[in-house]
């Protein structure tokens, strides 16, 4: 038997940054790509706030001071860390959070050896039920970030800011894409702003967010046919860099034919048939262009769902994830 003060502090350790986690996945509510992965989200959220509370239990099962301070700290680190991020690279977002979970699961398998050792079979429990949770988080963000190494669309999207962010850490090394990409976010950021303007401005809010969609029709018009013009240009002189360059900026504007879709007569089939159409694409530029055209010209939920699932996939088989 041991003494229960290395349990109790770090059972006070792992309130903290449940909280924190609980937080941080309420934020990632806002930035997820589909419904589907919202709910996983929210429910992420549900359960960390829950595992606060059992968490907090065994604490003062141990004699551990109830603690009413942790909670608010725990908000505190994950709104710092929300704003903090949004200077940096959309990924290095998500590294944060997969060290986060790296922590929670440490000091869960550390609880779980000083339960044995201490003769606590609920704390014992409780730590692998923490195990568990935090190993299924840990390959989750994972994948998330394969997705993005992969070329994405990821479960996640970036925010304006950190859409930037990740923009200028590129530019060096893809200036061509740089360029188109930041058009893009520019005239996101401003149609965001325009959305999260406060009621009271409701009046000039949709008067400029009419202008803003007027104006952003009319550059995504433009770029199309700019770089329509370009990849033209480049194919005729022979520079097939230049032209896979404009052609990957038109992907991403989701200006594509349908004969373009490495699925054929993409635009005629029925939901159902869509899906199963998708599920048999194998790489992820194949899947990216499905996605930006769905999402450019029938921005049907379940399809793009589909989609994003089966980048999913081939992210897990890019990690090594089996389950």
């Amino acid at each position: 038997m041991t003494d229960n003060n290395k349990l109790i502090n770090q059972l006070r350790a792992l309130v903290l940054l449940t909280q924190t986690e609980e937080q941080v996945a309420r934020t990632r509510i806002s930035q997820a790509r589909t419904d589907a992965v919202r709910r996983e989200l929210t429910q992420n959220a549900d359960n960390a706030a829950a595992r606060s509370l059992e968490i907090t239990e065994q604490l003062r099962s141990l004699g551990g001071v109830p603690d009413v301070v942790t909670p608010a700290i725990g908000r505190l680190s994950a709104t710092l860390k929300a704003t903090f991020e949004q200077a940096a690279p959309f990924e290095e977002a998500l590294l944060t959070d997969l060290q986060l979970e790296h922590q929670l699961l440490d000091r869960a398998t550390y609880v779980k050896v000083l339960a044995d050792q201490a003769g606590q079979t609920k704390v014992r429990q409780l730590a692998e039920k923490l195990i568990t949770a935090h190993e299924a988080t840990v390959e989750w963000l994972t994948v998330v970030l394969a997705e993005e190494a992969m070329g994405g669309p990821a479960a996640l999207v970036a925010t304006p800011v950190q859409k930037v962010a990740g923009g200028v850490a590129r530019a060096v090394n893809a200036p061509v894409r740089f360029w188109a990409n930041t058009v893009n976010n520019a005239v996101d950021s401003v149609k965001h702003a325009g959305e999260e303007t406060s009621d009271r401005f409701s009046a000039v809010t949709g008067r400029a967010a009419a202008l803003t969609d007027a104006v952003r029709e009319t550059l995504t018009a433009g770029r199309s046919a700019t770089l329509r013009r370009a990849e033209q240009v480049a194919k005729r002189e022979g520079n097939q860099d230049a032209a896979e360059a404009a052609k990957s900026a038109r992907v991403e504007l989701g200006d594509v034919s349908a004969d373009e879709l490495p699925i054929k007569n993409f635009d005629q089939l029925a939901v159902g048939d869509a899906i199963k159409a998708i599920k048999g694409l194998k790489t992820p530029e194949d899947i990216r262009v499905v996605i930006n055209y769905e999402e450019a010209h029938k921005n049907r939920a379940n399809v793009a769902s589909a989609a994003q699932t089966q980048l999913a996939a081939l992210a897990k088989e890019a990690v090594g994830v089996t389950s």
